[in-house]
């Protein structure tokens, strides 16, 4: 008989919560990174798969291993595929230490590795692409810990000003007049790993479309190493989801003990059942590929019931019956 070969690594797991994409892979205690190409953003780095490479941004919650373990490997792939410089955001308090440990791969290679280190106090904004900003708060975990709200920002026209006519709009501005407001729209909010607390229920972690939060622990019997830890339990998550607005909740970093089938029926029994169709497990790869092919047929549905709409405007109506007279 010969050697069985390696166990086959697992594909990265994905979620579509339109109009964003949400891929990585996030196993408690083993590797954590996420990416949202859309906005050109990551989350973590504890391993780096080659798709994870093209986020121009990369926010790093805390230096756990399994969180910022592949970093220098990041920074240097980006520079060796030609991708530029990676853009490290941190919290202020860990950016020391991130820069002697890229200075000590400086000495084990003989060469430095370029990258940007943009560290952040709590709630200063980041611009990572055009009216779109991300801002770190403070979490509790065992370790100096950061989470993360990315949100859009936008201007409306002040109420007052609702019914004057362009001209007189205009007029105001160019008098100086400031006829809009600016408000910010939180659309992904990322908690890294961290017990619950205070700034859980910020109003931009509770508005935000979607949420990104780690649940390490299912078993009921569990809650006190997820307390020990400092890490969120599905009794945490249950009682955050009577507060949150999101669209969707999407929970990383579960422990490779737990089944994904049991923490899919601890999410439904917990929740409840209207709760639990929001929530996703990232890595719970038969169920979010189904999901995922249900959105296409949905969406070639919906573009064949398009496509036949315009194809019934484009036939032209039938041209009114001629009758010849007769002469009598």
């Amino acid at each position: 008989m010969i050697p069985k070969p390696p166990p086959r690594e697992p594909s990265l797991g994905f979620l579509y919560i339109p109009p964003y994409r949400i891929f990585g892979e996030s196993v408690a205690g083993e590797g954590t990174c996420l990416q949202v190409p859309e906005l050109d953003l990551g989350f973590d780095i504890g391993s780096c798969p080659r798709a994870i490479l093209p986020a121009k941004h990369l926010a790093i919650t805390h230096g756990h291993m399994d969180h910022i373990g592949a970093l220098a490997y990041f920074c240097s792939q980006r520079r060796f595929q030609g991708m530029g410089n990676a853009k490290i955001i941190c919290d202020t308090r860990i950016a020391p230490a991130i820069k002697r440990m890229m200075e000590g791969f400086v000495d084990l290679e003989r060469q430095r590795t370029p990258y940007d280190l943009i560290p952040l106090l709590p709630d200063q904004p980041y611009e990572v692409k055009n009216n779109i900003f991300l801002r770190g708060f403070e979490t509790e975990h065992t370790c100096p810990s950061f989470g993360y709200v990315v949100s859009e920002k936008r201007t409306k026209l002040k109420p007052e000003y609702l019914d004057l006519p362009q001209e007189k709009l205009r007029e105001l501005k160019d008098r100086g007049v400031e006829i809009t407001r600016s408000f910010e729209i939180p659309l992904i909010a990322y908690t890294g790993d961290t017990a619950p607390g205070p700034h859980l229920i910020r109003e931009d972690v509770r508005k935000a479309k979607i949420i990104i939060t780690e649940c390490t622990f299912f078993e009921p019997d569990h809650k006190d190493r997820a307390k020990v830890g400092m890490h969120m339990h599905i009794d945490n998550v249950a009682e955050w989801l009577r507060v949150l607005e999101c669209e969707a909740i999407i929970l990383v970093h579960v422990s490779r003990r737990t089944e994904l089938s049991y923490a899919r029926e601890r999410v439904a029994q917990i929740a409840g059942d209207k709760a639990a169709n929001k929530v996703h497990i990232l890595m719970d790869y038969r169920t979010n590929k189904a999901r995922y092919e249900q959105q296409l047929m949905d969406a070639e549905a919906r573009e064949s019931g398009r496509a036949g709409a315009r194809a019934a405007a484009s036939v032209p109506a039938p041209a009114p019956a001629v009758t010849e007279s007769q002469d009598e």
